[in-house]
């Protein structure tokens, strides 16, 4: 079988590479020029654990090909999968131009039978769109061929894709004819064979589960908080209240964490996305809007008890700030606590001494020359002369650092623990001032 994938960002990459470790021949296109070269050379554009070598590997073994033209590839396809992006509007609604450009381009140039399938997050009804315009293309050329659409939402979660790809919870697939239906269980065939289930569906419940799953996990996340800051105030623990709802069966543990927020480049923009097609659907999605709310004030819970620390006055403070990517194992910043934080020391007066494993090269692109922020070369760096250390991304390199070099490097000895790492009454008998999430 051979297929190809249009867009080479974090979904279309990491999916034409696993398919291609699967055995089937897989081409990758992208209009990005400079992007198609620098894969062609083995450099990654993104940073995913594996990748690089999965990518190596297949493109030796022939099975994996990268070209900035459809055209070329399109007649001997059997699938097209549409992985481009669906960035936000200003209204929170997806952005459907690149995924309208596939279309129309599927349309002008297919000469034979093809599933063309959604791999991108777009909004419910999409796929009747994109029919429309693939339909509208073959109309203008005077031609009959028979095509399908189909939806295959991804469900990998960055710094683990190769993994979720690999050995899949589910893969969900939405069809509009038989026929569409059992070229996608061919083309899955192998992960099925190891056990992994296809859930079949139309291709609405397809597309709106992709949503739902994200909304889900997005509402567990922002739930906790809530807790979590209400635990502050009447004495409780938030951990202790983890453990004690996450035994329930009906709840499990999973996604029960309290911390400074969630961010990323799905959750956020798919919250706003179901916001959007709530309302165009004359229906008010109030428990994601609460979602949404309570995360973009959680964003803020770092500097704010560090403000308050301080008695509201942190001008000339010196903030050593542990972990950028908005999860570890990334160096994706998009919607990441660390921005809000960041931004917020450095506008209130504060210098900032950063530090993130991987994602220090996209800090300096999205912060620019701010002359308040000083990128540091590892974590004992960043804390030395500093009056607090703000804790954003767990990195595991952060569990378990020297507490006698930090106390004898600190200035001052706050820490504010965004992500709840570390034990309390450990660190305050080391002589710090430690606060975090959910505890006082």
């Amino acid at each position: 079988m051979h297929i190809a994938i249009v867009g080479t960002g974090y979904v279309g990459l990491v999916s034409g590479a696993c398919f291609s470790e699967m055995g089937i021949n897989v081409t990758c296109v992208d209009i990005d020029k400079n992007k198609i070269e620098q894969l062609k050379n083995g450099q990654m554009p993104i940073y995913e654990p594996g990748l690089d070598e999965i990518v190596e590997r297949n493109v030796k073994a022939g099975r994996l090909h990268f070209t900035t033209d459809l055209t070329s590839c399109i007649d001997n396809v059997d699938i097209i999968f549409s992985a481009v992006g669906t960035p936000p509007d200003e209204d929170g609604s997806a952005d459907l131009k690149y995924v309208m450009d596939v279309a129309r381009t599927v349309g002008q140039h297919m000469n034979k039978y093809l599933v063309l399938v959604t791999k991108s997050t777009v909004p419910v009804g999409t796929a009747k769109i994109i029919r429309g315009v693939v339909q509208a293309e073959l109309d203008k050329r005077g031609v009959k061929i028979d095509f399908d659409i189909a939806s295959n939402p991804e469900f990998l979660k960055e710094g683990a894709a190769i993994k979720d790809f690999m050995t899949p919870d589910r893969v969900v697939v939405g069809v509009e004819s038989d026929r569409a239906r059992k070229m996608m269980e061919k083309l899955y065939r192998p992960f099925t064979l190891n056990g992994y289930p296809i859930l079949i569906m139309d291709i609405p419940s397809a597309e709106m589960t992709k949503y739902a799953a994200n909304a889900m996990l997005a509402t567990r996340i922002s739930f906790m908080n809530d807790i979590a800051n209400l635990c502050e105030r009447v004495g409780a623990n938030i951990d202790n209240v983890r453990k004690g709802i996450g035994a329930d069966v009906r709840i499990g543990s999973r996604f029960l964490y309290a911390g400074c927020g969630y961010g990323g480049s799905c959750f956020p923009k798919d919250v706003k996305a179901l916001i959007h097609t709530g309302k165009e659907n004359g229906y008010r999605m109030q428990i994601i809007e609460a979602v949404e709310e309570v995360n973009e004030r959680q964003k803020m819970i770092v500097f704010d008890k560090i403000m308050e620390s301080f008695g509201g006055n942190i001008k000339g403070k010196t903030i050593a700030v542990w972990g950028l990517s908005f999860k570890p194992e990334t160096d994706d910043m998009r919607e990441a606590p660390s921005l809000v934080v960041i931004r917020k020391l450095t506008e209130a007066g504060a210098k900032v001494k950063a530090y993130d494993p991987i994602a220090m090269d996209e800090a300096r692109r999205r912060f620019g020359n701010n002359e308040n922020i000083e990128y540091c070369k590892d974590m004992y760096e960043a804390v030395i002369d500093s009056d607090a250390l703000a804790v954003i991304t767990k990195w595991k390199q952060f569990r378990l650092p020297s507490w006698s070099i930090i106390h004898k490097a600190m200035k001052d000895h706050l820490i504010v623990d965004g992500r709840n790492i570390y034990d309390r009454e450990e660190l305050r008998e080391l002589g710090f001032k430690y606060l975090r999430i959910g505890q006082k």
